[in-house]
């Protein structure tokens, strides 16, 4: 088994490579004996994992499949030993999680703030990306925790909810007429609707609760961030689909106002995950108790 793991640990490098002789000085190992090393492995898999040319080596579609898992293996097993090196007092190791921007802005930072004051020499990798390519990354063991909007339905991962959240509308000045009086969404969505872009968690919510209305909307725009969203509804742009507890700055100053509904869209929650199957290290450990005793 030991050999074994050895050959995949060479495959994963050279495949990252692109070249034996690359990857031979990454390992300390000669050109010759790194080759010879990918032939066993293909000879005990009994399949061709690279294409060999002048000029390097590429994965073949076989060699892609097998990357993918040999990746996420190795990085698990990286975060094996450095769990070990953690358990001292959390004295040496390293905190990676996944988060959104807006996530990160309105809710995570107060948390790496207190978590750095407690324990300053556990470094941070913060990795920024949509609900789903944090899952990917989670899996893939790139990432620890992720810090995402919920509902996820991964019956493979551990979800914590950690903050309730609701979905509403704001519209600034020149949209006046809708502030002084309660408005029924049948009528709300004619108005030019601004909206995250369709991938996004925050956004299928939304959409599947109109849906659930007999509701289809077609925004007039469609963005990749939520301060984006109150930029465009403070220029006047249409009426922006925003989660309140993240736009306070707007409507405590009166920049923006919400738009009362007659039927309120049903609060969400935004929270952590985690690979079930995965213990977590102990600096992981101690950031989710950190969240959740607050909480």
């Amino acid at each position: 088994m030991v050999g074994k793991l050895d050959l995949y640990k060479v495959f994963s490098v050279v495949a990252k490579n692109g070249s034996f002789s690359k990857a031979a000085k990454d390992l300390f190992m000669t050109q010759p004996a790194v080759s010879q090393a990918m032939m066993q492995l293909e000879k005990e898999l009994d399949i061709r994992l690279f294409n060999r040319t002048p000029k390097g080596v590429t994965l073949t579609d076989e060699g892609n499949l097998l990357y993918e898992y040999v990746h996420s293996a190795m990085n698990l097993i990286n975060v094996g030993e450095e769990m070990i090196l953690e358990f001292k007092n959390l004295t040496k190791g390293e905190l990676r999680i996944g988060v959104g921007d807006t996530i990160s802005k309105y809710f995570l930072l107060a948390y790496l703030e207190i978590f750095h004051t407690e324990y300053p020499n556990i470094k941070f990798k913060i990795e920024n990306g949509t609900t789903q390519e944090l899952i990917s990354l989670l899996k893939l063991g790139e990432v620890d925790l992720a810090i995402c909007n919920f509902p996820v339905n991964d019956p493979t991962l551990a979800q914590i909810p950690c903050m309730d959240i609701h979905d509403i509308f704001v519209c600034g000045k020149d949209y006046k007429e809708l502030l002084h009086k309660t408005v029924k969404v049948s009528d709300l969505v004619e108005y030019p609707l601004i909206f995250l872009e369709p991938k996004s968690i925050s956004r299928k919510y939304v959409e599947e609760y109109l849906l659930s209305k007999g509701l289809r909307i077609s925004p007039e725009f469609e963005l990749g961030s939520h301060d984006l969203l109150l930029e465009f509804a403070k220029i006047n742009l249409g009426i922006a689909c925003v989660t309140r507890e993240f736009s306070q700055e707007y409507l405590k100053s009166g920049i923006l106002q919400e738009v009362k509904l007659t039927e309120q869209i049903p609060k969400r929650s935004i929270g952590i995950c985690y690979v079930k199957n995965v213990p977590l290290s102990p600096a992981s450990t101690k950031f989710v108790e950190i969240i959740k005793n607050d909480g």
